[in-house]
């Protein structure tokens, strides 16, 4: 009974230290990554509240309540650039991880795996900066009056925005994972189709938890996107499952 517990503990001990050693490797590319995001977090700033100061009344400025607040979050912006250029590092270190477990012909696809990666998470972070940012800070902005003026903080806004652009670069992933779950054979194209309702509730879900704002309008921004790239993988999922079949005929006629 022991010797059983122990064969079952020894794996698991080997993937806790191969994960630590992925994650120590991805901590080295970020804070070198941090460093050179750092020099240039002034351009990065002007850059991040464009899409804020497009809408905010003339003369009105960004301000901080506290001393190490405008400190704080130059470091937050230099470490939040360094994770999205080095976002392909830290794709390939999650395939290394994941990798052992997948079958010979599945290995293959770690090039696709990284490019599809970065680039679906990257156009996440662009489509927010341009398309979901402008429209909600506008909405919001248009609430300011003459007996209502906004003075909008350094810390809540790049929280807001660096969590909004997260939120929509990681959901923008959805496309990857239902690929491998299609490969791995846990869903196909018509458990994709049939269950079309119950994705997007969890959609609504998601888009709900993953926005940092409550409102529904925020909301609608990144769950509308989503569930377009549902609709995506379920036609990906598809072509999938046609190439598989065909590749599985070949191999029988063979």
């Amino acid at each position: 009974m022991a010797e059983n517990q122990n064969d079952m503990e020894a794996p698991l001990l080997v993937h806790l230290k191969e994960l630590r050693d992925r994650l120590k490797l991805v901590f080295i590319a970020v804070a070198g990554g941090f460093i050179v995001c750092y020099i240039f977090r002034e351009t990065l700033f002007r850059i991040l509240t464009k899409p804020l100061y497009d809408v905010l009344p003339q003369g009105h400025l960004l301000v901080f309540t506290s001393l190490p607040e405008a400190f704080i979050v130059y470091i937050k912006i230099a470490f939040f650039t360094s994770f999205i250029l080095t976002s392909p590092f830290i794709f390939f270190q999650i395939w290394k991880f994941i990798s052992p477990g997948l079958r010979e012909k599945e290995k293959g696809y770690i090039v696709p795996f990284i490019f599809f990666s970065t680039l679906l998470f990257v156009s996440g972070v662009l489509f927010c900066y341009f398309f979901a940012l402008p429209p909600a800070f506008g909405f919001f902005i248009d609430f300011a009056g003459d007996s209502l003026r906004p003075m909008i903080t350094f810390r809540e806004y790049l929280s807001f925005t660096m969590k909004l652009m997260l939120g929509f670069g990681i959901c923008f992933e959805l496309p990857i994972l239902i690929f491998f779950l299609t490969k791995m054979g846990v869903v196909n194209y018509q458990k994709l189709a049939k269950n079309r309702r119950y994705a997007i509730l969890v959609i609504c879900v998601v888009a709900a938890l993953v926005t940092p704002s409550p409102d529904a309008f925020t909301q609608l921004i990144m769950a509308l996107p989503m569930y377009l790239l549902y609709e995506f993988s379920v036609i990906m999922a598809w072509f999938s499952g046609r190439r598989s079949a065909k590749e599985q005929q070949n191999n029988e006629e063979a």
